[in-house]
């Protein structure tokens, strides 16, 4: 039997508010995270690329835990999770309810950002894949120094059909 959804008690929009407040300030620093992610991968610098993928996952997992627990709080409440559920549940607090439209417009940054940094990261695999084309194309042919660095003709032997 479905059990009508609860009215939140101060504590629980409290709690919410907390939770969006924290989700906001996370996000920023991820999308902060995920401009110097595009800049390194213009710059090519794969050293800091490592170091920022240990941060940017964390990053990701704490935002997750914080939308996780959004969800639980709603849960319980006996609410879906969803932009018009918060919306309601938040009408009477507009600072908190400013503060969720700022969640929604950075998890939509967010998202343009880890598209443009996925597409980057392919041209770079590609570009990375045609450099080592060249290169093992390259180690197939005779060399053009001997073995006490003298130059040697390539394709110095016989021509064909002659004796």
């Amino acid at each position: 039997m479905n059990r009508p959804p609860a009215a939140p008690t101060p504590a629980d929009q409290q709690r919410l508010a907390l939770l969006i407040e924290a989700e906001a300030i996370q996000l920023g620093e991820f999308v902060a995270l995920l401009e110097r992610e595009e800049a390194l991968l213009t710059s090519g610098d794969t050293d800091a690329l490592l170091a920022l993928t240990q941060d940017k996952n964390e990053r990701y997992r704490r935002l997750q835990r914080l939308s996780d627990d959004r969800a639980l709080l709603l849960g319980r409440l006996g609410r879906v999770t969803s932009d018009t559920t918060l919306r309601e549940l938040l009408a009477d607090l507009p600072r908190v309810l400013a503060r969720w439209d700022e969640v929604i417009g950075l998890a939509r940054q967010a998202s343009e950002r880890n598209a443009i940094n996925g597409k980057l990261i392919l041209e770079r695999m590609a570009h990375n894949q045609a450099a080592l084309s060249v290169l093992l194309a390259a180690a197939d042919q005779p060399p053009l120094y001997d073995a006490e660095g003298h130059t040697r003709a390539v394709g110095g032997g016989r021509m064909l059909g002659s004796a």
